[in-house]
């Protein structure tokens, strides 16, 4: 179950066609700055995650899930456009993948996210996923503008050799081979993403590149973590926001 509801907020499983077209505005919304349907071929075949203000009803933040039974089936991902992922081909057990998370430009609560990731861990507990992953956007295209992040990546955060993403789109910006600089912590958890910086927090790992996609307007890099690895002080957060 998804659906879950903690103080202002509820999260729920997408049901119709227009509930599906509120998720793709609010895309579009984020990703572009302007009204606009943000839609792809992979739409029909993810589940779409809905998370609204109790009072008023208004969307304030969405991702999409596609769930896996194992590396064998990477391929049919979303981030198998942009990587090339034949070292996960091997993780044997359960996967889903996180897409499109954005929360509404105007809204600024950090529970927001929160409740999102209780829903998730709560799908995770339910269903034995054992690992997470997706690509973590950096909004723009210019890495100058990140360069202390992508070098804390490269630093503390770099995949294992055995799933390490390699390059597969035509144009990346390959931080783990060409930055070199000692990153400021402070300016580059700043400029982190928020969803990124979650997944680091609970032990997730990135590729050593970034993709970047002028379509979306975004730098991406791959994104996993391993549920197993997740600390037990922050395991037993999550869970008691999605219990």
């Amino acid at each position: 179950m998804l659906s879950l509801k903690k103080g202002r907020y509820i999260t729920r499983l997408a049901e119709t066609v227009e509930d599906v077209d509120a998720a793709q505005r609010l895309r579009h919304l984020s990703f572009h700055g302007t009204g606009g349907i943000d839609s792809d071929r992979f739409d029909p075949i993810c589940s779409h995650i809905l998370v609204e203000e109790v009072k008023t009803g208004r969307l304030v933040c969405c991702f999409r899930i596609l769930p896996l039974t194992g590396g064998k089936e990477i391929e049919r991902s979303y981030s198998a456009q942009y990587y090339e992922l034949s070292g996960l081909q091997d993780f044997a057990g359960p996967m889903v993948e996180m897409g499109r998370f954005c929360i509404h430009p105007a809204v600024k609560d950090a529970d927001i996210l929160r409740v999102a990731w209780g829903a998730m861990t709560r799908y995770v507990d339910e269903n034995n996923v054992e690992m997470l992953f997706g690509c973590s956007s950096f909004h723009g295209t210019d890495e100058q503008e990140y360069l202390d992040a992508f070098a804390m990546l490269k630093e503390r955060h770099l995949a294992p050799k055995r799933w390490l993403p390699r390059v597969k789109a035509p144009q990346v910006f390959r931080f783990g081979q060409k930055l070199r600089r000692k990153p400021d912590a402070k300016k580059a958890m700043m400029r982190m993403p928020p969803l990124l910086r979650t997944y680091l927090l609970m032990g997730g790992w990135v590729s050593d590149h970034a993709v970047v996609d002028p379509h979306m307007n975004t730098l991406h890099v791959f994104t996993g973590l391993e549920i197993n690895a997740i600390p037990p002080a922050r395991k037993r957060l999550l869970r008691g926001v999605a219990g």
